[in-house]
Formats: C-alpha cells, sequence, structure tokens
C-alpha cells in the first residue's frame, strides 16, 4: 500500500467507518498475512512509543520501559481485544469471524501509529493542541471502532456494538489481571519508586 493509498483509506475510515470495515473484511486475508500486520503494527507501535519517550521524557510504568516487554505485553493486550469482541459479539447475536474483527483493528491501530507520531511532532510545538487531538482522536476512535464491531458483527445496531465494545474489554481487563496474577505480576512492582 502506497502513503496516498493509506492516506485515503485512513480519511475515508474517518468518513465512511462501514464501507471502510466491508472493504478490508471483504479481502479474506490470510492468517500469515493478518499475523504478519499484527506483528507489523505492533512493533511500530512500540518504536513511536519509546521514541516519543525519548522526545519527551516522563514517567512510564516499570512494566512499559522496556520496549521488549511493551511490545508483549502490546500483543498480548490487541490479541485478547480481539479474541474478546469477536467472543463477546458473537454472544450478542453477532457473526463476525475472527479474522473479521482482527482485520478491522490492525488497521485502526496501524491508524493510530501515524496519528501518535503525528503527535510527538505536535507535542513539540504546543502541548495544548496535541491534548485538543488527543481528544478528538480518542473520539473519532471510539466512533470508528462501534461501526467497525457493528459491521462485523452485522448488528445494525450501535447499541449492541457498544455493549459488545463494554463486555469485550471486562472479559479481556479479567482474563488479563488473572493471568497477570498467576505470573506473579502485582500493582506494586509496576511503577518505579518515587
Amino acid at each position: 500500500m502506497t502513503p496516498a493509498a493509506f492516506l485515503s483509506l485512513a480519511l475515508q475510515t474517518i468518513a465512511a467507518p462501514r464501507d471502510v470495515a466491508r472493504l478490508l473484511m471483504s479481502a479474506n486475508l490470510s492468517r500469515e498475512a493478518l499475523l504478519t500486520a499484527f506483528g507489523l503494527v505492533i512493533i511500530a507501535s512500540g518504536l513511536v512509543f519509546h521514541v516519543s519517550n525519548l522526545l519527551s521524557p516522563g514517567p512510564v510504568p516499570v512494566m512499559l520501559a522496556d520496549p521488549i516487554r511493551f511490545v508483549i505485553l502490546q500483543a498480548v493486550v490487541q490479541g485478547a481485544t480481539i479474541a474478546a469482541l469477536t467472543g463477546m459479539g458473537r454472544i450478542l447475536g453477532g457473526t463476525a469471524r475472527l479474522s473479521d474483527i482482527a482485520v478491522l483493528m490492525i488497521w485502526l491501530n496501524a491508524i493510530r501509529v501515524v496519528v501518535l507520531v503525528l503527535l510527538s511532532v505536535l507535542m513539540m510545538v504546543s502541548g495544548l493542541l496535541s491534548m485538543l487531538v488527543i481528544f478528538a482522536m480518542t473520539a473519532l476512535g471510539f466512533w470508528i471502532t462501534l461501526n467497525f464491531i457493528d459491521e462485523a458483527h452485522g448488528f445494525v445496531n450501535l447499541f449492541k456494538a457498544f455493549g459488545t465494545l463494554v463486555l469485550g474489554l471486562l472479559a479481556m481487563a479479567f482474563a488479563l489481571s488473572f493471568l497477570l496474577t498467576l505470573a506473579g505480576v502485582s500493582p506494586e512492582g509496576m511503577l518505579p519508586d518515587v
């Protein structure tokens, strides 16, 4: 995909998220293609996160300070989110396949990485303006996510999509906190000594 095509599809995602969802799902990407795209987006996200922290240092939880740990945690969280949104949507009567939710979440994360790069540059120019952009991008991201979930599951009902999102995030948070507890990770060890 060329940069111009990426930008065009990103802008279309804002203007017509359901159309983009249908387009992405109709690509029927192979598992290998999805896993490659997933890995690239996760690694790009990790690079952007750590470069932005180098440009404007601030307190970072110990768990996120190491780039390798950050990428692993990001992959686990994103994978769990994809699985949870698929599962909870099906419980609510949706029909999305795991690959449908995966391609949509990978695309959203690819857009997020580009936005994070732009925000890193903007933050050096104006902190207030970057905060406004963060607020706007969060609201847009929420709207796009709801439309993507709705289209993938075939709900034709944004309330069901919202329910899927809430239930999916709750299920994912519960599962991850359970796994982290089993692994011996505690909240006390996540922040550096102040």
